[in-house]
């Protein structure tokens, strides 16, 4: 239930284990502390707020479109007995904005931006940029274009037909310059493009080894279409057609400083709150 790129220290790693990967390292790019507040804009399924909450210690709040999201997420919070320190909404990213008050010590967001559109990017970076505390982090995981050309994504693609009606994956400088523009300042961009295709193929050969279970939910031109999606990914992937950069930005605070250390040494050892 966790539907973004999964992160491999090994190309043999389970799938489980790597999305477990993944929501540390998440984590620890942004550098949770006990008590802080943490906001994951497009949350899904709640994997993210939960693992911060029980890990790191933090107040998690998580925000979604998805009514069978919150529900489902809300059942694995009581499960984990997290009540008091994660909360999953129903809401639009626009609506923090609105609120106007800058709340969140940190904020996340992973596979979201693919569904705002170039256009909106500006609006979605300063809604996010609005809620943060001066001196916060944002860390955005978004696919974006590769360095090979490929085919249009945006104009009758079989993508666009038939898997993400509307959905847009712009390069990486329209992404960074839409953040410069609301006040962030760019901190650490990584490219996990063969983390990505780890992935899909994962849920290629798991997708083709359920087969019947899938056919029992959906038709067989369903079955199909999502696992051409799959193994055409996974190629675009593997070939530098597209790729999945995690973006880490700051709020300067009034000084301008970002309360961030001078290196990156942390983001590889285990420091979690158990």
């Amino acid at each position: 239930m966790v539907y973004s790129c999964a992160y491999f220290k090994s190309s043999n790693d389970h799938l489980d284990i790597a999305q477990e990967q993944k929501l540390d390292y998440i984590c620890r790019k942004l550098r949770l502390r006990t008590g802080q507040r943490l906001l994951d804009i497009g949350c899904g399924w709640g994997a993210l707020v939960i693992h911060a909450a029980k890990h790191f210690g933090v107040l998690a709040e998580g925000i979604t479109l998805s009514e069978p999201q919150v529900e489902w997420a809300h059942s694995r919070i009581a499960e984990a007995g997290l009540e008091n320190k994660t909360n999953i909404e129903l809401r639009d990213y626009r609506q923090i904005a609105a609120e106007g008050r800058e709340r969140y010590d940190a904020i996340v967001s992973v596979g979201m931006a693919e569904h705002v559109g170039r256009e909106r990017l500006p609006d979605y970076f300063a809604a996010a940029h609005r809620a943060l505390k001066p001196g916060g982090v944002f860390l955005n995981q978004a696919i974006g274009e590769g360095v090979v050309p490929r085919p249009d994504n945006r104009n009758g693609s079989f993508i666009e037909q038939y898997v993400f009606p509307d959905g847009d994956i712009p390069p990486l400088p329209i992404m960074l310059r839409s953040a410069e523009t609301v006040g962030f300042e760019i901190r650490d961009v990584e490219n996990l493009r063969e983390h990505y295709g780890f992935t899909l193929r994962h849920w290629l050969r798991g997708l083709e080894a359920h087969h019947a279970a899938a056919r029992s939910v959906v038709d067989e031109k369903t079955y199909r279409v999502w696992r051409l999606y799959l193994a055409g990914s996974a190629h675009g992937f593997r070939s530098g057609h597209i790729a999945v950069y995690q973006t880490l930005f700051a709020k300067l605070d009034a000084s301008g400083r970002t309360h961030l250390p001078l290196t990156r040494a942390d983001w590889y050892t285990q420091n979690q709150v158990v």
